[in-house]
């Protein structure tokens, strides 16, 4: 049995905080209406352009990389990739958006000779069901389904990797969940807490989808416009890859109608409204905060401040590598996560952070100096005992806006 935390652990934000975001999302809504209109008048049919995908492309449905089953809770049908000995250890791989059990192509075969990996299809995502109704994927609802699905399994605990929005669920379930969860480590995404507060100022992309996601029907419309053009912005690390099998075109297939977005959207119409009550103490889950140097929607800052929220951790900066740092150096991931995941806890450089805030300060204190890279890699270093590791030479703010 899994035992759920003793106090309120998921909370909802004020009635003021919700008002903005609505207010906000008609604002966003109206600015995309007037920045799209251009591009529809010159040319309506590149716009609404769209390529039919009948066939899935041979990478999505092939066993290569595990068996392909299927799991039926309440009423919601789960489809999963699943490979390794079924005696070992579960791990559960968690994608993120607009993305599905392909996410970790290149991972499922190194992880599966320590594991019973299993890479799930999310609800509203891949193959598995896609419910319409927004409160189908109210957090609370979507942690519930997580531990059933894991105790379907025969398991009562597991190890948890979750990139993007699969990793913000996987930062509620060690809370919600604390007991279910033996390791997590999130790939290129911060505590809940951090990156919605810090939403504003972290990267103005975000910023408008998360306003423009609460509209209806218009964020799917968008999405589809131009043969699925937010496809090859969202992997465009895709095209630099010499792969006989083209990705990008499996994604496409994955997302090609409108119900394929309209799931996944509803989790950025929920999640914001969410966050981890303040009142809990630090998570005892050892973690592993993995994030790429480039990336341009998450910032560094975001998630060396996560780590005020657990005692047990691990943070390592990917070299060269910007929102997906998994698909793009996979055997430098690769390396880290068995570091992490593999070598006995006693010989593990998992230790306890400075206490809560102190991380938050630090970097208030050096934000006004021309040399703000330089002592934060000093100052953390020192705080972390060397825990934090890989960092570049400069600490930068990734800030602005995908082109």
């Amino acid at each position: 049995m899994f035992s759920v935390c003793d106090q309120e652990c998921i909370v909802s934000i004020s009635p003021w905080d919700s008002f903005k975001i609505h207010f906000l999302s008609f604002i966003c809504g109206f600015w995309v209406i007037l920045k799209r209109l251009p591009q529809w008048a010159w040319n309506p049919k590149g716009f609404f352009s769209l390529q039919r995908r009948e066939a899935p492309p041979p990478c999505l449905v092939d066993s290569e990389l595990g068996r392909h089953s299927y799991m039926k809770l309440k009423g919601v049908k789960l489809h999963y990739v699943e490979s390794g000995e079924r005696d070992s250890p579960l791990l559960l791989l968690l994608h993120g958006f607009p993305d599905c059990w392909l996410s970790w192509r290149y991972q499922i075969p190194v992880l599966a000779q320590h594991y019973r990996v299993v890479a799930l299809d999310l609800k509203g995502f891949g193959d598995s069901d896609k419910p319409l109704w927004r409160r189908s994927y109210r957090v609370d609802t979507l942690l519930e389904e997580l531990k059933e699905f894991v105790s379907a399994l025969g398991v009562t605990s597991c190890t948890v990797i979750g990139h993007d929005l699969g990793a913000m669920l996987g930062w509620y379930l060690i809370y919600q969940y604390p007991d279910m969860v033996k390791k997590f480590v999130t790939i290129a995404c911060p505590h809940p807490n951090v990156y919605w507060n810090e939403l504003p100022t972290a990267s103005a992309f975000n910023t408008r989808w998360v306003h423009f996601s609460q509209l209806p029907y218009l964020p799917e419309i968008d999405a589809l416009k131009e043969d699925l053009s937010i496809i090859n912005q969202c992997f465009h690390h895709l095209h630099k890859l010499n792969s006989k099998e083209t990705y990008v075109e499996a994604y496409k297939y994955a997302f090609s109608r409108k119900e394929d977005w309209t799931g996944p959207i509803n989790y950025y119409r929920n999640l914001p409204f969410s966050r981890v009550s303040e009142e809990r103490e630090q998570v005892d889950v050892p973690c592993l905060l993995l994030t790429g140097n480039k990336d341009q929607f998450v910032n560094l800052e975001s998630v060396v401040k996560s780590t005020d929220y657990v005692q047990k951790f691990s943070l390592k900066i990917v070299d060269g590598a910007s929102h997906f740092p998994h698909q793009e150096l996979p055997d430098t991931v690769n390396k880290l996560l068995l570091s992490f995941l593999v070598i006995p806890e006693s010989s593990s450089r998992i230790e306890k952070p400075p206490s809560k805030g102190l991380v938050n300060r630090m970097f208030g204190a050096m934000s006004s100096t021309m040399k703000y890279g330089n002592q934060m890699l000093d100052v953390v270093q020192k705080k972390t005992n060397g825990v934090v590791s890989s960092l570049p030479s400069k600490a930068l703010y990734f800030g602005q806006s995908p082109s």
